[in-house]
């Protein structure tokens, strides 16, 4: 969509004027799938999973995915386009909501943060691809180009298509229907030997069976009502909301969808636009790259508090650019440039991909699909806000303002983070029970105690006690 809207608006006939008509259409387009995923698709995940497993769901979404790239490629007006990318919101829905828990339930827990950060990664090398393909079919004709750009989308889809195929199953998934057998033939492709698969399943089954007894004895009237109403699992969807809601309000999209505009807006021919974005996608996807080796190790709320200050940093110096005269071609260009780039580096460490990773992980099985549902559902709602309000707030504000406004909600979120975000790194799924089992004001009232014990401690340089540990994993985990 970054590069065929250069195209598309002269076909549909949508001006450049900067009115507020156009800026809605504009946004309306482009915020299609994510508005569809919101109110419906990501809410069909639950019941999806349940009669067609982890697989099915990533197959068949697929499937639609492909098909509404195909019907992208041959509309013929803005309506038409924009009912075929909210037909695409029913592919991306519920396979983002169904593939990071798919690998969270498969992977062992001391690298399971790195496997499934594999889904923001190469996530991101599909948006690395788009970019590539808009520079590649950019010089041919441009009623041709976008249905290119568009319609080149169905290759990924097909791929996984393909691949899925050979997969397991999910072994939490073939326990939760009482399928022991498949269950275990499943985790012996997952484990290095038999006497490991036997362990696992094992722990498996026992805590599936005291969540069960758990879940019987209090008599809970339905999974919709324990979002909210089970602290345990109301603090889950607490965390989970605010990392999905801050991977969209950092302002990550507007660079998705509108790069190549903001670039042109800096001094870019259309082409030199393009390829600027290319390379801000190879960015994001290979800054991926070290969270791989620190999201396990460093762990995923640290990877937040530590790039979303320079989150905020780079769209502060990405607005200032615009302040800097036309006239003064190379400075303005030049630091819009440095400043999406070097953002796109600490989005792809930090930020891009620890929401999914954190939200997979987060809720107990009874309820993982529903949980799920709800937390890409709040990604896909404030994506839709975001790209929606976009073009309005860039005809009111000017680039300058916009930019600023998305850098107040870097810091924002990184003090929500610092103060109600648990850590969930080199955990099994089972114990993080005992981790959001903390009240939300005790952990505060702990993050602010050990923020006056690092202080005192490495800029006195006090001799102090290590604080007592938040949570006391084993005494829980035994009892």
């Amino acid at each position: 969509m970054n590069g065929g809207q250069i195209f598309y608006y002269d076909r549909f006939g949508i001006p450049s004027d900067g009115t507020k008509k156009t800026a809605l259409i504009q946004g309306l387009v482009n915020s299609a799938p994510y508005l569809c995923c919101a109110v419906f698709a990501c809410w069909i995940t639950g019941p999806m999973n349940r009669r067609l497993g982890r697989r099915g769901v990533i197959f068949w979404s697929c499937v639609i995915a492909g098909a509404a790239s195909i019907w992208e490629a041959f509309t013929y007006s803005w309506p038409q386009l924009f009912v075929a990318r909210l037909a695409l919101g029913l592919g991306i829905g519920p396979q983002s909501a169904t593939a990071p828990v798919y690998i969270a339930e498969c992977a062992p827990a001391s690298i399971r943060g790195a496997l499934d950060l594999h889904w923001q990664m190469w996530t991101a090398f599909g948006i690395a691809l788009g970019n590539v393909l808009s520079v590649i079919f950019v010089d041919i004709e441009p009623n041709v180009a976008w249905r290119l750009m568009l319609g080149s989308t169905i290759i990924a889809p097909a791929i996984v298509c393909g691949s899925i195929y050979y997969a397991p199953e999910s072994p939490r998934w073939y326990m939760s229907k009482g399928r022991v057998a498949d269950a275990y033939e499943a985790m012996r492709r997952l484990r290095f030997c038999d006497l490991q698969t036997s362990r696992d399943l094992f722990y498996l089954s026992k805590l599936l069976e005291l969540e069960k007894l758990e879940k019987e004895s209090l008599q809970r009237p339905n999974m919709l009502s324990d979002m909210w109403r089970v602290p345990r699992v109301r603090r889950a969807a607490q965390a989970s909301g605010l990392v999905m809601f801050m991977q969209q309000f950092c302002g990550f999209n507007i660079m998705g969808y509108y790069s190549a505009e903001v670039f042109v807006n800096a001094g870019f021919t259309s082409k030199a636009a393009l390829v600027a974005t290319m390379g801000t996608g190879l960015v994001n996807w290979i800054s991926a790259i070290p969270a791989l080796y620190t999201i396990d190790t460093f762990g995923r709320r640290n990877l937040l508090l530590t790039t979303l200050p320079a989150l905020s940093i780079c769209l502060l110096l990405t607005g200032m650019a615009f302040l800097i005269p036309v006239y003064d071609y190379d400075g303005r260009v030049g630091l819009a440039a440095a400043s999406i780039y070097l953002y796109m580096a600490f989005y792809g460490t930090g930020q891009g991909p620890v929401p999914f990773t954190y939200s997979a992980e987060a809720f107990p099985l009874y309820i993982r699909d529903l949980g799920m549902s709800y937390a890409t559902a709040v990604c896909w709602l404030s994506n839709f806000v975001l790209a929606i309000t976009f073009p309005l707030m860039l005809a009111v504000f000017q680039p300058q303002g916009v930019f600023c406004w998305y850098a107040g909600w870097c810091i924002i979120g990184w003090v929500a983070v610092f103060f109600t975000l648990p850590e969930t790194k080199s955990l099994t799924l089972e114990e993080l029970d005992c981790v959001f089992s903390v009240p939300t004001t005790q952990h505060a009232s702990y993050q602010l105690k050990n923020l006056v014990w690092c202080f005192k401690k490495y800029v006195l340089r006090r001799p102090l006690k290590p604080l007592p540990p938040l949570y006391q994993l084993k005494s829980n985990v035994s009892s």
